[in-house]
């Protein structure tokens, strides 16, 4: 597939994550993901309290700490130092986990390395490098009542992400709600993947050439919304 679109502009990291901020209301409990999902503990407003959680036993923790601050003992799921509320609480490892099996977490936020227009994810497995490892992603994808999937909308060598069957090993399946790329919002239905959203410059033919569903158009599709 070639990359005709590669001077167009696309959403960095930390817009991606801006956007799913936007998702979060008041009082939530929510998991972030190793790496990009992290960074949206820096961005909720400051009249909206998140309650985040991480499978290693910290829950109600701030945002990310600069570099050079914060403890090595608490930490996100990434193991990036964070920065201690009032209330924060730690747990045993299983009490931690069993927060995510009784689905008690509002979202999850993962990021993927491919989505099916059922909503199948996979992100722990590359077999081409046979490099992954599982971790809580299976609990977390499958027990939280909402998984948002935070990706780029293509590989580096312009190989679909969003996939009509996803070829690598499962995480879980018919579990994604909503996928945020560096181009669209989309969210998963009952009758295929609805294109909600698009980054400035973009139509919804373009985002169809590097997406191998056939998308469904909402009819209200605009400008990706950050506030």
């Amino acid at each position: 597939m070639n990359d005709k679109f590669s001077d167009k502009f696309r959403l960095d990291d930390q817009t991606m994550a801006l956007r799913v901020a936007k998702e979060l209301e008041d009082g939530m409990v929510v998991n972030l993901g190793i790496g990009t999902p992290c960074l949206a503990a820096n961005l909720i407003p400051t009249d909206k309290e998140v309650l985040f959680h991480a499978e290693n036993g910290c829950l109600g923790f701030g945002q990310i700490c600069t570099a050079g601050e914060g403890s090595p003992d608490i930490v996100n799921a990434g193991g990036q130092p964070v920065e201690p509320k009032p209330g924060m609480c730690f747990l045993e490892h299983c009490d931690s986990f069993a927060i995510v099996r009784r689905g008690l977490l509002d979202y999850t936020v993962l990021g993927g390395l491919q989505v099916s227009e059922k909503g199948d994810l996979a992100n722990w497995m590359v077999p081409k490098k046979e490099i992954g490892t599982i971790g809580g992603a299976m609990d977390l994808a499958l027990c939280a009542k909402n998984t948002i999937v935070l990706m780029t909308h293509n590989t580096k060598d312009n190989q679909f992400k969003i996939v009509k069957e996803c070829s690598y090993p499962l995480t879980g399946e018919r579990c994604v709600n909503m996928v945020i790329t560096d181009i669209a919002v989309m969210v998963i239905t009952e009758d295929g993947i609805v294109l909600k959203e698009t980054a400035p410059g973009w139509t919804a033919e373009e985002i169809q050439e590097l997406t191998e569903p056939t998308l469904i158009i909402d009819p209200d599709l605009h400008d990706i919304e950050l506030v």
